[in-house]
């Protein structure tokens, strides 16, 4: 395997600012009363979609340690399958797997978009948005950099 730069090393002000951005969203995400779980489901469908171990990892952690259950957790690839999730993580799934999808549909559906705005507020709807579109571009970041995992498994976090 060819060595790779890690994008967030070699452009720490990029990556910074790239954060901070990141850490308004959470923000305004929790000021609009949103559940820090749906936002870390987004984070971890988009993950998955996009082959990001490490985001997928640290997203599904992440949701753990807001109350996100293990088993919701393995059926999120299949969410659609399944009763275990509400109307509005449903919908902003539906929205992050569409806006992950682009480069091959190149639309995000009206009913998914339409569905999405029924259940969310304008603000609520756009930090979903920011959500989906932002964890985009950190899976870029560590894919091409192929960021490895961390070394402690599930039981050491």
């Amino acid at each position: 395997m060819s060595s790779r730069i890690l994008p967030h090393e070699a452009l720490p002000d990029a990556f910074k600012r790239l954060v901070n951005l990141h850490e308004y969203v959470e923000r305004t995400a929790a000021e609009e009363g949103l559940d820090p779980v749906l936002i870390e489901l987004v984070k971890t469908r988009a993950s998955q979609i996009n082959g990001c171990a490490y985001c997928a990892d640290m997203h599904a952690r992440d949701g753990a340690r807001h109350g996100e259950t293990a088993r919701r957790l393995a059926v999120l690839p299949v969410w659609r399958e399944t009763e275990l999730f509400t109307t509005q993580e449903r919908a902003a799934l539906a929205l992050t797997e569409a806006i992950s999808h682009l480069s091959e549909t190149r639309d995000v559906p009206d009913e998914v978009y339409a569905e999405a705005a029924e259940v969310f507020s304008e603000r609520q709807l756009a930090v979903v948005i920011w959500a989906a579109s932002l964890i985009q571009t950190f899976n870029g970041i560590n894919v091409t950099g192929r960021k490895p995992l961390p070394e402690q498994d599930w039981s050491g976090s």
